[in-house]
């Protein structure tokens, strides 16, 4: 016997919901990655497998849910500052997977647990449901995808989620994910 819980929809059924609507879903997503990343309790939790079916929008509050947490590394930073491994204080940036499946994501379990400052969440969240990169069922252009004219024209969204999923920059991703989370934060009103 199988017992599961209705949530709400799954995130793939906003792909083509009205921009507004993805917006604010993607901010959501972008301040989950923060909270899973860095919060009080020194806990980070990455997400190892990041795709449009392991979340759930809630039908009375609009809130993203992650459904599907069963492929998540818990890494205790107050250990990791304990114990200091090698490199533990040096920041790490994920590299970019551009592979020809859905929700790509490389990684190393190793280096997640070694490191203090990872950016692991964000990358998976830009690369697999926000940007051009993330592919699902036969679509492209992530859940960001087709912007209103103005703002693909201006071009700071495309360059940050570029940034995000793919840095040019050496930790050009923690940079773009935090003005990507204040940018889509003022496209949204959910500016605090």
């Amino acid at each position: 016997m199988v017992a599961v819980n209705y949530v709400g929809e799954e995130l793939w059924s906003y792909f083509n919901a009205p921009w507004e609507k993805r917006v604010d879903l993607a901010w959501q997503l972008m301040e989950i990655a923060e909270q899973l990343t860095n919060n009080d309790f020194e806990f980070a939790l990455y997400l190892l497998d990041v795709s449009f079916d392991n979340f759930a929008v809630g039908p009375r509050d609009g809130k993203v849910i992650i459904v599907d947490a069963e492929n998540v590394l818990v890494a205790d930073k107050r250990l990791i500052r304990q114990n200091k491994p090698e490199n533990w204080d040096v920041w790490y940036e994920s590299k970019f997977d551009d592979c020809d499946k859905e929700a790509c994501l490389s990684f190393s379990k190793e280096i997640l647990c070694a490191r203090v400052t990872v950016d692991h969440n964000y990358y998976a969240i830009c690369q697999n449901l926000l940007s051009r990169h993330a592919t699902w069922r036969g679509t492209s252009g992530g859940l960001l995808h087709d912007p209103p004219a103005e703002i693909a024209k201006e071009g700071r969204l495309e360059a940050l989620l570029d940034e995000c999923a793919n840095p040019k920059k050496r930790y050009g991703r923690f940079q773009a994910a935090k003005e990507l989370r204040e940018y889509l934060a003022q496209l949204s009103n959910n500016v605090r």
